[in-house]
Order: C-alpha cells, then structure tokens, then sequence
C-alpha cells in the first residue's frame, strides 16, 4: 500500500549504464500489518482507576458511550489509558526520513540492514509537487514551488548520482568487499525497510511534530517527506480509533 500525495506516481526505471538499472520513487509506503487497536481499550484501562478489578467488564465497552470520558482524559493530558494497544506498521522510506523517524524513541523498531542483504537499487527523488525553495529566516521560513529549470537539475544530478553511487557499491561487492563496507558509498536517498510498532499515546506525539495540520494548537513545520509517512499512519489509525482521533483533532492534535 503506497501512501502519499505522489502515489499515483509510477516507478521510473532509469539506465545507469549497459549492464545496471536504478529505481526512482518519489513515494512512500505505509502498510498497517497487525493490530490490537480500538476506542475501548482506552474506556477500560481508564477505569480501572477509580472501579479497580470492575473494569473487566468494560473490555468490550461500546465506546461511543464513552466519548464523553475519552475526551476528558485528550483534554486533561491523562495519557496513560492511550498506551494500551498496539499497531505494527511496515515502512519503507529513505534513510534520510529514518533518521527524523527514530528519534521517535516510543516506538519499536526493527529496519533490514545493510549488513546481511544486498540493499535494493531504489532510490527516492522528489517529483514536481514538492515545494523545493526555501524564502525566509530560520524558525519563520517556507517552501515554494520551483520552476521547471530547478527540477530538471534536481532530477539529473540525483538519478546522476545515485546511479554512480549504486554501481561503485556492486563494484566494490563483486571485488569481494564485505556488504558492511560496500553500503558505505550509498547515499541516504536509498530506500530502507522496517517494521514500526507504536501505541495511541505514541502515534499522537509523532502526529503532534510530523503534521503541518489546521487547527494545531502548537504548529509543525515537518519536512515534506516524514510528513508523507505520518499522513499515512494517521489515515489508518483514525479507521481503528475513530473517537480517540477525534479527541485528538478537537484537542489542538495535542499528545496527551
């Protein structure tokens, strides 16, 4: 499942030379994998608080019921009973989005490595939607649209050099170099893979820092392409926690 403004995109394979060939993508891919996520999760760990071993009862609680207690814990910050459920995610992304993600230090993580596979030869280059120059002072600045010279110049030295990035990395595996050493000349624009695992409580705070999103008490301003992956998650988090996602969007998208 392939998740962003650019999904409609298809992949561009373009020719590094006679014998090689690199991927292009200007996507992301979000799949949600496995999950034990719902609105009354939160009403049962909720009430344990003041109903003890009662709260049993409340397992399969119609959660509707509830919206008026779910929204007093988003609105009071009482944030626990949002930890009690779980959603894995497979995401593959470039390394330079990895690097934003895992100082998410929340969720659970599990990437391929460079180490025991032969990386893929797929690499991300933004596509024409992607607002490229940046006006302003640090803190205050914005992107805007480029014009056709400035993507065609990003297109051609990207595709340039991770074409040669690529082929100096099967150079060097084909001369016996150990993968760990080889994957050392490849740029963070190539594709890595791996399993996320996070709770309400964390999606919320991912959500509150990677989403420039209307009606946020404390704006974001998140670079475009972690916020590709966080639209996602939240499309697929608010299918399984429709009320709790609510109280979040009617909060400010304030993590509890």
């Amino acid at each position: 499942m392939v998740a962003g403004p650019s999904a409609a995109v298809p992949l561009i394979v373009s020719a590094v030379s006679e014998h090689r060939s690199i991927i292009i993508r200007s996507d992301m891919t979000v799949e949600l994998v496995r999950s034990s996520a719902s609105d009354a999760d939160v009403v049962f760990a909720a009430r344990v608080s003041t109903v003890g071993e009662q709260s049993l009862e409340d397992l399969d609680a119609d959660p509707a019921s509830a919206r008026g207690l779910i929204g007093y814990l988003m609105r009071e910050r009482h944030g626990s009973p949002f930890e009690h459920n779980s959603m894995t995610f497979f995401v593959q992304a470039p390394i330079f989005v990895w690097r934003e993600h895992m100082r998410h230090r929340i969720a659970s993580y599990n990437e391929e490595s460079g180490r025991y596979r032969e990386l893929k030869p797929c690499f991300y280059v933004p596509n024409r939607e992607r607002n490229i120059v940046q006006v302003g002072k640090t803190g205050a600045y914005e992107f805007l649209h480029g014009s056709d010279d400035q993507y065609d110049l990003i297109e051609s030295s990207m595709v340039e050099s991770c074409g040669r990035s690529y082929e100096a990395y099967q150079g060097m595996l084909e001369a016996g170099i150990a993968r760990e050493v080889a994957r050392m000349v490849l740029p963070v624009s190539i594709y890595s893979s791996a399993y996320v695992t996070m709770n309400a409580r964390a999606m919320m705070n991912f959500l509150s820092l990677r989403r420039k999103a209307e009606g946020s008490q404390y704006p974001s301003y998140p670079q475009r392409e972690i916020e590709m992956v966080a639209e996602a998650y939240e499309a697929k988090w608010a299918r399984l926690m429709p009320i709790t996602h609510a109280a979040f969007v009617a909060g400010g998208r304030v993590a509890p």
